[in-house]
């Protein structure tokens, strides 16, 4: 272990700057500012050029150590004259300096090219992404964040002003300057490397993992006003997703906006055909699917108007004048659509609180990793993109369902995924009539969509996101209207929930697999 040594905490002293930046945002006014400073400014390839075009006078790396750029860039920095004047203790190392011409560099000025635009690319192979994995720059800032009692580091052009506010108004950067830039530059390279890590490592949960993102948006709060929130994205991130749709109006998304969004987006995604999905508090209330985007919201909001207030409201197509003029009839937080009609967007315009987003063309469903904390640790698992079709389906009750019936299971067995377990839905046409969700019984969640189906419980069917450990729940619906139950099966007392349909004349079907959303 090396000993440990008193960090100088005194002001440092701008005398040599070495710049060298991928993202040239705000570099000529830097470049400037520091020359009128009287800094000595070092700098490499596409950096220098920048400055001088600039009329900035600019010392080149290599002109400076004495060995050209080679290996086609590949080493141009990496050189003791470079990172001995970066990581050269100034009140211990001077005789070394001295012996070896190394002259001290005081601020670097470093930030590196963006790896994740590289492995978006679509004609990206190991090959390209290996060739853009930086090597001096972050051994540069590295060098400069540990070296934080002498050294400053910027990797943030949004830092240039303040860094160089501070050096015209006292002639240095204090330690508490740098020990704030220090840390964003170990951020900086911890964030670089990880997408290269990620995307190397073959098994996506390894024994090593690890995740970083971008931050995208401050919030007002989280799901409580004492609560503080933030939005974070994925780096390079260009999906079609919430945090990049485009806010045609309204209020600022707050954290609940964005749960809530994104589970009635994660919804819409099962479906191809026309489709409008309400959420409320992440839950979907009133899904259908048709051929009419009219007919097929006005089911959705039919299947539990009174939840719709509040909610979220998403469709899959275009919205139009027809559909705009409806859901402005009452008052939801937030409509996604692929694209809006003009005329739609100018009744929306009337209600300016409402937020109106478009997402453009939707997706499929992508095999992601979701992350929860807990206490210590976090737990990751695969995004449920699982599809039930008929040749899963098997039939255990002397009833069969009609083929109608099996095109109705299927599909509230898309909306099922998306309801809190334990989870009961109740469908009928193409659209959902009854939501039992989060329950702790999953009889108390048959009791709840019953309730909620009233009079349409009729010839519907009822889906179960896990086994009936019991037949409560099949004999709390005999006589009710529902002619058919769809669950996984599993249960050590299948046999008793089959009898119990056998003899109330329902139709049961098992899928074979569960759906629990916790």
């Amino acid at each position: 272990m090396l000993e440990p040594k008193k960090i100088n905490k005194n002001k440092t002293y701008i005398k040599r700057a070495l710049v060298s930046v991928f993202d040239k945002t705000g570099l000529p006014q830097l470049g400037k500012s520091l020359e009128q400073l009287g800094v000595e400014i070092l700098s490499t390839g596409g950096s220098a050029r920048a400055l001088r075009e600039e009329g900035i006078s600019v010392t080149e790396v290599s002109e400076y150590t004495k060995f050209p750029e080679i290996m086609d860039g590949r080493v141009k920095t990496i050189n003791p004259l470079v990172e001995g004047g970066i990581l050269g203790l100034r009140d211990r190392h001077s005789k070394d300096a001295k012996k070896y011409n190394i002259k001290w560099i005081d601020l670097v000025v470093c930030n590196l090219y963006p790896f994740s635009d590289t492995i978006m690319r679509e004609d990206c192979d190991l090959a390209l992404a290996l060739e853009n994995i930086d090597i001096g720059g972050p051994t540069m800032i590295r060098s400069a964040a540990k070296n934080v009692g002498w050294v400053a580091v910027i990797v943030n052009p949004n830092d240039y002003n303040n860094i160089l506010n501070e050096l015209r108004d006292n002639s240095g950067i204090s330690y508490d300057t740098r020990a704030n830039l220090s840390s964003k530059a170990f951020g900086h390279t911890a964030h670089y490397d990880t997408i290269i890590h990620n995307y190397l490592k073959k098994n996506p949960l390894s024994n090593d993992f690890s995740l970083t993102y971008k931050k995208h948006s401050e919030m007002r709060y989280g799901e409580n006003p004492h609560q503080a929130a933030a939005a974070f994205q994925v780096p390079g991130d260009n999906s079609n997703s919430i945090l990049n749709a485009k806010i045609h109006q309204g209020k600022k998304l707050s954290y609940n906006n964005i749960m809530d969004a994104d589970a009635a987006f994660a919804c819409l995604k099962e479906f191809s055909t026309t489709a409008c999905v309400v959420v409320k508090h992440a839950n979907p209330c009133g899904v259908a699917i048709g051929q009419n985007m009219l007919d097929v919201y006005t089911r959705a909001f039919s299947a539990d108007s009174l939840s719709v207030f509040g909610g979220i409201i998403a469709m899959n197509e275009e919205c139009d004048q027809s559909v705009a003029h409806e859901i402005s009839k009452i008052f939801v937080e937030i409509v996604l659509a692929p694209a809006f009609t003009d005329d739609a967007l100018a009744i929306f315009s009337k209600k300016k609180n409402l937020r109106v987003l478009s997402f453009g063309k939707i997706l499929p469903r992508e095999k992601l990793l979701e992350v929860r904390n807990i206490v210590g640790g976090i737990i990751v698992q695969e995004t449920d993109t699982s599809v039930v079709t008929k040749d899963n389906l098997n039939t255990v009750t002397k009833v069969e369902p009609s083929e109608s019936d099996i095109d109705t299971m299927l599909f509230g067995w898309k909306v099922l995924k998306h309801v809190k377990s334990n989870g009961i839905l109740i469908v009928k046409n193409n659209t959902t009539v009854g939501v039992g969700a989060g329950q702790v019984s999953r009889v108390d969640s048959v009791d709840i969509a019953m309730k909620k189906s009233g009079q349409a419980i009729k010839d519907s069917i009822l889906c179960s996101d896990a086994f009936f450990p019991f037949r409560d729940s099949i004999d709390k619906i005999a006589g009710s209207g529902i002619k058919a139950v769809l669950q996984p099966g599993g249960s050590v007392r299948d046999n008793e929930v089959i009898a119990a349909c056998n003899e109330h004349g329902i139709a049961m079907v098992f899928t074979g697999q569960r759906c629990f959303k916790h």
